[in-house]
């Protein structure tokens, strides 16, 4: 059974965006009832709780689970009009979660939910990701990783290291360089505006097939064959689901140019592990750079590979942290909270879960 579906159409380029549907006149929170309940499942720390009493303080009441005694945990989930969390598996029990279909909203802080397990909450109850929370910290990150690979940084330190001075054996430029981005949403965006003062030709790939961003491309992910032919550099910022599980595959993996980057800073399964490790192997000129992994310590607790990849000249690796910069986190819990406070004004919530994009 999906989750509950919004009134109209998601647009796919700016995101989910929908009206909570209403269950009976108590539902509205712009009509004239009782001061709303909101609970915070995870634990908050003093300037994060800063945050969310500033958007949200003067339209709720607002109750912290986390240490909470248990009968004042249950008395706030039972009152409550939203949940705004993490990890609602982990900071709520099974009875808890189960009890949660009075809710009109669980608003997640993550932007990627593909480790939210959607057959443990109620169906009827709408949830929302925060997309686009980190969009612009993580499009830098992939600047970085993206021009590491072009200048050969890793390469040239080593050789400097064995005192080989390699002057003047060329690098790349991404002037005039095609990057592919595929999953055009925030962080594509923010990235494409990144790429564009440098001369790069940008082919986008989103649910639509259509933006209304500058670009010189755009596909929906039956035209992946045309971007992954075309780019110099494909970058991965989709979300994880049913559909874009293992999207990079052997296959792909040939159709790119045989000296093209691939950067992944969304989800590791998007990728074939094997396909790409024989790629790398096979293809020295070919570059992969990953922030995002296949068995990593937030979802599985520990970070584990198949393959011997940072063993390979022509791979960089970051464990995960391209949206960890001081404040990310206070900006991420504001970018929810806000979409919380859309809620309890009865305006449109956005980016809400449909089943099409979980796991």
């Amino acid at each position: 059974m999906g989750r509950a579906r919004p009134h109209n159409q998601p647009d796919h380029r700016r995101g989910r965006q929908c009206r909570v549907p209403d269950r009976g006149t108590a539902r509205g929170c712009a009509m004239s009832a009782p001061r709303p309940e909101i609970v915070i499942g995870f634990e908050a720390a003093p300037d994060i709780r800063a945050v969310i009493e500033r958007v949200l303080g003067g339209l709720a009441g607002i109750h912290y689970l986390h240490g909470a005694p248990p009968a004042e945990r249950q008395a706030a989930l039972k009152n409550a009009r939203a949940l705004l969390t993490w990890r609602p598996h982990v900071e709520l029990s099974a009875d808890e979660l189960a009890g949660l279909d009075h809710l009109g909203l669980i608003q997640c802080a993550a932007a990627g939910i593909d480790f939210v397990p959607f057959d443990r909450l109620p169906q009827a109850v709408p949830f929302a990701c925060n997309a686009g929370a980190f969009s612009g910290v993580m499009a830098e990150h992939v600047m970085a990783l993206i021009l590491a690979a072009a200048k050969a940084l890793t390469d040239r330190y080593e050789k400097l290291k064995r005192g080989q001075f390699d002057q003047f054996d060329p690098t790349k430029s991404l002037d005039g360089a095609t990057c592919a981005i595929l999953g055009f949403g925030g962080i594509g965006q923010a990235l494409a505006q990144r790429l564009r003062p440098f001369g790069t030709r940008v082919y986008a790939i989103n649910r639509s097939g259509r933006t209304e961003e500058p670009v010189e491309w755009v596909g929906t992910l039956a035209d992946l064959d045309v971007a992954l032919r075309a780019a110099d550099v494909v970058v991965l910022t989709l979300s994880l689901n049913r559909a874009t599980r293992g999207v990079i595959d052997a296959r792909g993996l040939g159709l790119m140019k045989p000296d093209a980057f691939l950067v992944n800073v969304a989800r590791g399964p998007l990728i074939d592990q094997a396909a790409l490790y024989h790629h790398l192997v096979a293809n020295p000129r070919f570059f992969a750079c990953l922030d995002a992994w296949w068995v990593e310590p937030f979802v599985h607790g520990r970070f584990h590979l198949d393959f011997p990849f940072f063993e390979l000249p022509n791979f960089l690796g970051s464990p995960h942290n391209s949206a960890v910069v001081p404040g990310s986190i206070a900006k991420a819990i504001e970018h929810a909270a806000l979409n919380v406070a859309r809620f309890l004004k009865g305006e449109p919530v956005l980016h809400l879960v449909g089943e099409q994009d979980q796991v």
